[in-house]
């Protein structure tokens, strides 16, 4: 019986170990990416505006999508009008 629970030990510890390497030597860059995804994420879907108000979410994201797609227009526009000079 001791021995099993000696096996159950081990592995418990060299869980914690490994887990605690793992978050030592992962990338910071991966984890400042993935926040920015998911607030980038929230931004569109209008999560910062009031729920109970579906008018006001359905605009914020209306207008959120209107501007993306402005900016690509817009970013189009200006690479044809640079390459053609």
């Amino acid at each position: 019986m001791t021995g099993h629970h000696d096996d159950d030990e081990r592995q418990r510890e060299a869980k914690a170990i490994l887990n605690r390497v793992r978050q030592e030597t992962e990338p910071q860059v991966g984890g400042h990416a993935e926040a920015m995804l998911f607030r980038t994420r929230d931004h569109f879907l209008a999560r910062d505006a009031d729920p109970e108000d579906r008018i006001a979410v359905l605009g914020t994201r209306i207008g959120r999508m209107a501007a993306v797609g402005g900016f690509i227009v817009f970013a189009i526009l200006l690479a044809i009008q640079l390459s053609s000079g």
